[in-house]
């Protein structure tokens, strides 16, 4: 599991975002974009691509998209 892949998955949730803006130190909540939708969005695309659950918990938990990528990584094992 690659950090920039995981970048480049949660970017694609955003659909106004340029993607160029989104790095591993985005702090995603603070997106202008960012919503409940987009959180249901990022739960559902880490169950499809990495086979792993994500709560509603773990986002607002997390400030950063490493932040994310680190619990995805931690539950992969």
């Amino acid at each position: 599991m690659e950090l920039n892949e995981f970048i480049k998955n949660v970017a694609d949730q955003f659909e106004d975002t340029d993607c160029d803006q989104i790095t591993a130190s985005t702090k995603f909540q603070e997106l202008e974009e960012y919503s409940s939708l987009i959180a249901l969005s990022i739960i559902a695309m880490v169950d499809e691509e990495y086979d792993v659950s994500l709560k509603g918990n773990d986002l607002r938990n997390s400030q950063t998209i490493e932040d994310l990528f680190n619990i995805v990584k931690n539950r992969k094992v």
